[in-house]
């Protein structure tokens, strides 16, 4: 794979929302067991400073809206073909959508009687949020869950995700931060760090150069943020997770996950959570008009291979590092 070509900032890629912009939200999906302790009610934000080639939630890249079609749920009216102003929708296009040409008015999710054609990333308050969470808060209390706040990234929005935070800790609601780590680490520590009881933070690849081709960005500020939420973790009682997400031949190399090992056990962890590789994600980057660009790789259209799960436990374990 050819190294990337972006033009990248300390904090990711430039195109970045200003200081102060509220997020758009994804979604916000209850009953989840993945994101957290118990059953938790998740929160996804549309925006990320990273750019890593095999993102899970490609829609959760830029921060701004934007047109999802799933040609599985059209039933073919052509409904939406006569409401968009810019004849960017055709049949005789093999995407039906005309990706230049599309404004993003979202005319055409107004009419569309399917949901085939759908705005991704609509803007939400505060105040909203938190009425869509509370409902939920009868499982929270019986499986000992709550809120987590996902992506995308959520502290590419620090004041209104600590704004969110601070309203579910009023709430009683126990909190938790997902993060690629990429961030301010005093504003995270002023803001976001006074309302989260837990942190799970992801190292994907140890090697900077290595991390910069396939994530966008240098991990320098990502491994340096992790040291010091390492040493503030046991003084100030909040949980921190490191996670790994597998990726065949990218973040499982063994020289990886040795390199992440021994970083770990230098800090002091003996927990590590690994996030395996899962190859439906290719179905959303078609949605959004992205090209699937692991195409024709069989070990990156399959689900990932246990025996190479069973060896990445095995060369952490050899560190005293419990694999979850």
């Amino acid at each position: 794979m050819k190294p990337r070509q972006e033009t990248v900032t300390p904090f990711g890629p430039a195109a970045l929302p200003l200081a102060g912009q509220d997020p758009l939200i994804l979604e916000i999906k209850g009953n989840s067991l993945d994101d957290g302790p118990g059953i938790r009610t998740v929160v996804f934000f549309k925006g990320c400073p990273l750019d890593c080639v095999w993102c899970h939630n490609p829609e959760s890249k830029a921060w701004t809206p934007e047109l999802s079609y799933d040609p599985a749920a059209c039933v073919g009216c052509l409904t939406c073909t006569s409401a968009c102003p810019h004849g960017a929708l055709d049949r005789s296009n093999p995407s039906f959508v005309d990706r230049d040409a599309c404004t993003l008015c979202f005319a055409c999710t107004e009419v569309c009687p399917s949901g085939a054609l759908a705005r991704v990333g609509v803007p939400m308050s505060v105040e909203a949020v938190v009425g869509r969470i509370l409902p939920d808060r009868p499982f929270f209390v019986t499986s000992g869950g709550g809120a987590t706040l996902s992506g995308g990234e959520p502290t590419l929005f620090m004041g209104y995700a600590s704004r969110l935070l601070e309203r579910l800790k009023e709430e009683g609601i126990h909190t938790l931060v997902e993060t690629c780590g990429l961030f301010d680490p005093a504003r995270f520590r002023e803001g976001m760090l006074t309302w989260t009881d837990a942190v799970y933070f992801d190292l994907k690849i140890f090697d900077a150069q290595d991390h910069r081709r396939f994530c966008g960005a240098d991990n320098r500020v990502i491994l340096s943020n992790f040291a010091a939420l390492s040493a503030l973790a046991g003084r100030q009682g909040f949980e921190l997770l490191p996670r790994v997400p597998l990726v065949p031949g990218i973040t499982d190399t063994e020289r990886n996950i040795i390199s992440i090992a021994a970083y770990l056990k230098q800090l002091g962890h003996t927990r590590l959570a690994l996030l395996p590789y899962n190859p439906l994600w290719g179905e959303k980057c078609e949605k959004i008009g992205k090209v699937f660009p692991f195409a024709g790789e069989a070990d990156k259209t399959r689900w990932y291979d246990r025996t190479r799960l069973a060896r990445v436990r095995e060369i952490l374990s050899g560190f005293g590092i419990e694999a979850l």
